[in-house]
C-alpha cells in the first residue's frame, strides 16, 4: 500500500488546499458586514499556510515522476492527457495562490480585484480537483471508473479543508491571547467560523455515508473479475483499514457535534475550543490517509 506514497500525499495535499481556500473564501463572503481589518487579522494565518501545503503535495508527486524533468514534458500533451492538465491546474492554482497571498499581504490592488482575483483562484482550484478524479476515471479500473472518484475526492476537499482552516484559526487565536492581542469580537468571529465549519462537515459525512455502500455495491453488481478483486480488497483483505477510515471520520465529525451541542448551551471555552477543532482535522486526516491509501490499493486493472 505505500507504492504509492507521493501520489497518496499529492492528491490529499492539493485538494486540502483547494478547499481550505475556498472555505477561506466562503468566510470572507458569510462575514461581509465585519469589519475588514478584524476579518483579515483572522483569516490570513490561514491564508499563508496553503501555499506550502500545495507544494509539499506537488514536491510528492514529483518523486512519484522520478525527475522534475518528466513533469515538464508532461505539459506537452495538454489538448489529449489528464495528467498533464493536472500538472497545469497545480501549477496554476499554486501561482494564483501565492500572487493572491502577496497582493493581500501587502494590500495591493483594490479590494474588488482582490476579490476577483480570489475567485479566479477558487475556479481552478475546484477544477484541478475534477482533473485529478479524472486522471484515475479509467475504462480499465472498473473501482475508478465511476463517479465516486470525483465525490470522494471533493468530500475530501471540503472535509480536510474546512477543518484546516478552522485548526489554523483557533491555533492563530491562541497565539494571539498569548500575546495579549486577541479580543472578545474576534474570539466570537472565531467560534461563528468554526461552527460553520462544523455544520459543513456533518453535511459531507452525510455524502460519504450515502456514497460509500452505493459505490461498494455498484463494484458487486459488476460482472468484471477486476471489479471483484478490487471488492475484496476494500472488504476482506483491508476491511479492518476500511473500517478504521470510517471509524475516523465519523469520530472527527462527532468530536465536532459535541462543540455544536456545547455552543447551543451557551458554554464556550476557547482553549478547548483549539483542542477540539484540532482533534477533529487530526482524526479527518488519519481517516483520509487510510482511504486514499485503500482508493490506490484497490485499482485493479481488467485482464491484468
Amino acid at each position: 500500500m505505500t507504492a504509492e506514497l507521493p501520489l497518496v500525499i499529492f492528491t490529499i495535499m492539493a485538494q486540502m488546499s483547494v478547499g481550505s481556500f475556498v472555505v477561506l473564501g466562503v468566510i470572507q463572503l458569510v462575514g461581509y458586514r465585519v469589519d475588514p481589518k478584524l476579518m483579515d487579522r483572522i483569516t490570513d494565518p490561514a491564508l499563508y499556510a496553503i501555499g506550502p501545503i500545495l507544494v509539499l503535495g506537488m514536491a510528492a508527486s514529483l518523486l512519484h515522476l522520478g525527475s522534475p524533468l518528466r513533469a515538464v514534458n508532461s505539459l506537452r500533451h495538454l489538448g489529449g492527457s489528464w495528467l498533464s492538465r493536472e500538472i497545469a491546474f497545480g501549477i496554476l492554482f499554486a501561482v494564483l495562490g501565492a500572487a493572491f497571498a502577496g497582493v493581500q499581504w501587502r494590500k495591493m490592488l483594490t479590494p474588488r480585484l482582490r476579490q476577483v482575483l480570489a475567485g479566479t483562484t477558487a475556479v481552478v482550484g475546484l477544477g484541478l480537483v475534477y482533473v485529478i478524479s479524472r486522471v484515475y476515471t479509467l475504462r480499465t479500473v472498473p473501482s475508478t471508473d465511476t463517479w465516486h472518484t470525483a465525490v470522494s475526492f471533493y468530500a475530501t476537499t471540503f472535509l480536510l479543508g474546512s477543518l484546516a482552516v478552522g485548526a489554523a484559526l483557533v491555533i492563530a487565536s491562541r497565539v494571539r491571547v498569548r500575546r495579549g492581542v486577541e479580543d472578545e469580537e474576534a474570539q466570537a468571529l472565531i467560534v461563528r467560523a468554526v461552527r460553520g465549519i462544523a455544520i459543513g462537515s456533518i453535511v459531507v459525512l452525510g455524502v460519504i455515508v450515502v456514497a460509500l455502500p452505493t459505490f461498494l455495491g455498484s463494484l458487486a453488481i459488476n460482472d468484471s473479475p477486476a471489479a471483484a478483486e478490487s471488492l475484496e480488497t476494500l472488504v476482506v483483505t483491508y476491511g479492518g483499514l476500511s473500517i478504521l477510515q470510517l471509524v475516523l471520520i465519523f469520530a472527527a465529525v462527532a468530536v465536532l457535534a459535541v462543540f455544536l451541542v456545547q455552543l447551543s448551551r451557551g458554554k464556550i471555552d476557547h482553549r478547548g475550543l483549539a483542542v477540539v477543532v484540532v482533534t477533529a482535522f487530526a482524526l479527518a486526516f488519519s481517516g483520509e490517509l487510510i482511504g486514499r491509501m485503500l482508493f490506490y490499493a484497490s485499482m485493479v486493472r481488467i485482464g491484468m
